[in-house]
């Protein structure tokens, strides 16, 4: 596997769309195989920073790729993949609140690209950042609300409609956690 950012996406596409074809569990087969990946391409490489946070973006968008490929609702799908490129990334490292905001918001991207549901894509990337805060050291909240401000910096740069689609997503509770949106500083007009 080559490790740079540009190339993993297309690298993990192939790899998951043979996975995902013959197993019957696509949610479980989707798990285990971002997070197999994801280790394969954090371990062997020199990245750091910002790369790192690039090459699992890159493992993201190929799984989410990979999914549509084979005609998965990249909605339904996105619970999985975020659980399993945090696993995968907390098997090499120590995963950050700037690890799940990336992840989550090369999700939304992703959802983007291939035509899936914003809104079922922000509540995925939420959910699956919480089942795995328990194995990434992080409470069940501040891992929603990373995923929270990835899926909405991302929807912000797709479009108007995007973040305002994703914004609703993230009023109701969502596997239990109610998501406490950080916003951004704003001056005071005085």
């Amino acid at each position: 596997m080559t490790h740079e950012p540009r190339n993993i996406a297309a690298e993990v596409k192939d790899s998951l769309v043979g996975t995902i074809h013959g197993a019957g569990d696509v949610g479980g087969a989707l798990v285990d195989a971002t997070a197999a990946i994801t280790v394969k391409a954090l371990r062997n490489t020199g990245a750091v920073g910002g790369e790192l946070l690039s090459l699992g973006a890159g493992v993201v968008t190929g799984a989410v790729h990979g999914a549509a490929e084979v005609g998965a609702e990249i909605g339904d799908s996105a619970r999985s993949i975020m659980v399993g490129v945090l696993r995968g990334s907390g098997q090499v490292g120590k995963v950050t609140v700037e690890t799940v905001s990336t992840d989550a918001a090369a999700l939304i991207r992703g959802a983007s690209e291939v035509g899936g549901s914003l809104t079922h894509t922000t509540r995925g990337a939420v959910s699956g950042a919480i089942d795995a805060a328990r194995d990434i050291g992080m409470s069940t909240e501040q891992a929603a609300a990373a995923a929270a401000a990835g899926a909405l910096k991302a929807a912000g740069e797709v479009g108007a409609t995007a973040g305002t689609e994703v914004r609703k997503a993230l009023t109701r509770t969502i596997s239990g956690v109610k998501v406490v949106l950080e916003e951004p500083m704003r001056s005071r007009k005085r």
